[in-house]
This record gives structure tokens, C-alpha cells and sequence, in this order.
């Protein structure tokens, strides 16, 4: 997991929402976890998060297979309202300042709001992958992920 510095980020914004970071986890080398930048997303103004947005900063296997690069979560008064891509446009800098030119993002096949995400950053669907037994995310109930690549550059 060397060769990345989680840096300091002063609030990225696009006029309506900044995404703030919340903290920066420097990852579990034992436990198989990367180091990971966690954001709050805000409305402009509104000290409240309505959302979080997460980049995860490695290129294990099970990241770039199953959990990837990205996770988002919109509050649900707040969907509907492209908060999740527009804040992973946002945070789409701190990939670049990482040495990223692609990033992986992960969702459930049924995930169609996640789905629709990816398809307004303009990422390319790959395919439907089964999920190994011995994952986390299989252990709670989960089956298959839709990885889709998100070129940078």
C-alpha cells in the first residue's frame, strides 16, 4: 500500500454542492484495506452532509473486481439530483493527484440509480462479475457487481 500520500484538500465545489474532506483513512495493510480519502457532500452554504463520496487509493485485485476505486451514498431527500456523479467530478482531481488515469467503479447489478451514475461520468460498462464466497460483501448477502471503468484522461 506505499507509494501513496493521502494529501490535505481544501472543499471542492461546482457553485451548488463542495464536498468536503471528512477524513483520511490510511488504510489496514493487514486487513487487506487501502488508504482512502472519505468526503462530505454539502449543499453551498449548509454546513449539513447530504451524502458522502470516498475514493479509495490502491489497485488491489478485490478493489479493482469488486469494491472499487468510488463509493457514494445520497441521502434519500436529496436524490434525484445528480449530487453522487457531480460530486465524483468534484473529487475527480485527488484521483489525477494520486497517479490515476482510470478508476473502477463497483455497484449491484439492481443498483439502477448507481448504474445511472456511472453512466453520466461517462464510465464504460465492462461486465457483471460473481462475488467470491469469502468476501465481506457476500457475507452480507450480496451475489454479483457491475464494474465500470472510468478513463481520467
Amino acid at each position: 500500500m506505499s507509494g501513496f500520500e493521502l494529501n490535505d484538500y481544501r472543499p471542492f465545489t461546482d457553485g451548488e454542492i463542495e464536498v468536503v474532506v471528512r477524513e483520511r483513512y490510511p488504510g489496514d495493510e493487514q486487513r487487506g484495506l487501502v488508504p482512502e480519502y472519505r468526503f462530505a457532500i454539502r449543499l453551498l452554504g449548509n454546513p449539513e452532509s447530504i451524502g458522502i463520496v470516498s475514493l479509495r487509493v490502491g489497485n488491489t485485485r478485490h478493489l479493482v473486481m469488486y469494491a472499487g476505486h468510488i463509493g457514494y451514498r445520497i441521502e434519500k431527500d436529496y436524490r434525484g439530483h445528480r449530487y453522487a456523479a457531480r460530486a465524483c467530478n468534484l473529487i475527480r482531481q485527488v484521483a489525477l493527484d494520486q497517479g490515476f488515469k482510470t478508476l473502477w467503479i463497483t455497484c449491484n447489478p439492481d443498483n439502477w440509480p448507481s448504474r445511472r451514475t456511472c453512466e453520466i461520468l461517462g464510465c464504460e460498462f465492462i461486465e457483471i462479475v460473481d462475488l467470491p464466497e469469502d468476501t465481506d460483501m457476500y457475507q452480507e448477502g450480496e451475489r454479483r457487481k457491475c464494474r465500470y471503468r472510468w478513463d481520467l484522461e
